[in-house]
């Protein structure tokens, strides 16, 4: 979450890829890509139409980031140079911003029941409808209450993206690209970001909208020619559609009867050891998730993303004489994708525990350094002249040490943390707390900032990052290199024998991926 609503990304779990190495090729038309063709702990079909699919998927993660970035190029044009005509105040404005929160939370519980209804597939599709009414109520507004209803229409489409497509590309890809795949969607939301930063730059208000608007509608364009998940297929007993799907994902030579009968396991031992909700909370390894998934998240919403965002354009005007930088939401968009791309290469190498400790650490030393900063510069403007440069410094660490840590992590944590039978319930939970938490923090900034002034803020950020330091030494296991089954135990309080980190993937355990969908 971001200035007013550029929240970070909503990032979803990046599953982790089986480790057990490549096998023999079986004929020499294969032999020629590894790419398209592995044997992977005795997994063959082809991996193409498996990126292409989720790539697709990921269009949907672009449109969503648009959204979560169009606050910060619109702003000053909305409410200083009033370039739609009407007037908006900074009040106003914050609501604009925060409202698509709400919307978002609203679908974390509906969407989930639209995939088990109607597929991953057509629920994706349907939230191009959504999107597209949000953006044409912005491109047309003539009041504050058109951009408000336009970016609640937003946040609803948007935010059910956040959910659908993790679990759509979770279920079509198979354990030795998983991993890659999942990244996908997190990358494409700060690719999104950026790219709205990017043209914001450039153009107006309604043009930028109309841009923005355009992206569903191509998004839906592709999707439609992508499969349905088979897994949903399975769940139906519709077992025909589930072959075809999967020859579609892995290849017209592909045998998928060895894979079915796997999914049938799966969706049965599912459907046995449903529970109801309240059976599920009195389970201490459920309750210990929630309290785990549900502080990660607090302290990410709390970690100063916000006031760190709000204030980088002021900081790079600074450092660069006074004069505004139009490039500096660009900078600061780019520092994201980077960093997002350098945890999903390294989350899996190093862990969870480590990329959280460094992560709130280093977003508590920048935020005292820009307490400090803003301290002195309230005190003696002139003191600051000459220390810019470390303002600047400051932001670029703090964005850095978000977006490679405590912006992803939670999200993959979440899908770790919960078992299949309570994560229908469990992991929608989490994400309401975090979108309420967006809209919460995004909506009360202005008046805090007003409250406690520039130096107060950050001072009160930075204590709460070292309070999130401190969560996750005492509280947060690690859970890097373990099956969902040891992740259950452990979350139970029994002790686990050492076991290598990389060990590859059972068949059963593979059954067990992350999903959003019981």
């Amino acid at each position: 979450m971001l200035a007013h609503d550029e929240r970070e990304p909503l990032i979803t779990p990046a599953l982790p890829a089986d480790r057990s190495g490549y096998g023999t090729v079986e004929n020499a038309r294969d032999a020629m890509s590894k790419f398209v063709v592995n044997n992977v702990a005795g997994e063959s079909g082809r991996k193409l139409p498996q990126y292409i699919a989720g790539l697709a998927a990921s269009g949907g993660a672009l449109a969503a980031g648009t959204f979560l970035g169009w606050t910060a190029p619109t702003d000053k044009p909305l409410t200083v140079e009033g370039e739609y005509g009407f007037p908006v105040s900074d009040e106003q404005f914050s609501w604009v911003g925060s409202i698509s929160n709400l919307g978002a939370a609203l679908m974390c519980f509906p969407i989930g029941y639209m995939m088990k209804l109607i597929g991953r597939k057509w629920s994706m599709l349907a939230m191009v409808l959504p999107l597209v009414l949000g953006w044409l109520l912005i491109i047309f507004a003539e009041n504050v209450a058109m951009l408000m209803v336009g970016r609640f229409f937003l946040g609803v489409g948007g935010g059910a993206f956040c959910v659908a497509a993790p679990t759509y590309t979770a279920e079509i890809a198979q354990p030795s690209i998983r991993g890659t795949l999942g990244t996908f969607f997190q990358l494409m939301v700060t690719v999104g970001i950026l790219f709205v930063y990017a043209v914001g730059a450039g153009v107006d208000v309604q043009v930028l909208s109309i841009i923005c608007g355009v992206i569903p509608l191509v998004f839906g364009a592709i999707f439609f020619f992508m499969p349905e998940s088979p897994y949903y297929f399975v769940e139906k007993g519709r077992y025909s559609e589930a072959s075809s799907s999967l020859k579609w994902l892995r290849g017209a030579q592909y045998d998928e009867n060895a894979e079915i009968e796997d999914l049938k396991q799966a969706d049965e031992k599912i459907k046995a050891e449903a529970i109801p909700m309240l059976v599920a909370f009195r389970q201490k390894a459920t309750v210990r998730a929630l309290w785990i998934s549900l502080g990660l998240m607090f302290f990410q919403q709390l970690s100063g993303i916000n006031a760190v965002i709000f204030y980088n354009s002021a900081i790079f005007a600074s450092a660069n004489g006074g004069k505004e930088m139009s490039s500096a939401s660009i900078i600061v968009g780019g520092i994201q994708v980077v960093a997002t791309l350098l945890a999903s290469v390294v989350v899996d190498k190093v862990g969870r525990r480590i990329l959280l400790l460094v992560s709130d650490l280093m977003m508590a030393v920048s935020t005292i350094l820009l307490a400090v900063y803003f301290q002195l510069k309230q005190d003696d403007p002139a003191k600051v002249d000459d220390l810019s440069w470390l303002a600047v410094l400051a932001v670029c660490l703090f964005i850095a040490m978000f977006s490679i840590g405590y912006g992803p992590v939670p999200w993959l944590m979440v899908g770790e943390l919960f078992a299949n039978n309570v994560k229908a319930f469990a992991s929608p939970i989490a994400g309401v707390f975090n979108w309420l938490l967006a809209f919460l923090v995004t909506k009360v900034f202005t008046n805090l900032k007003d409250a406690m002034g520039e130096a107060g803020v950050f001072w009160l950020f930075s204590g709460i990052s070292l309070l999130g330091t401190v969560f996750v030494f005492l509280v947060v296991p690690e859970t890097k290199g373990k099956s969902l089954n040891d992740i259950q135990r452990l979350l139970g309080g029994e002790k686990l024998n050492d076991e290598p980190a990389n060990m590859p993937e059972s068949r059963d355990e593979r059954d067990e991926r992350p999903s959003l969908v019981a």
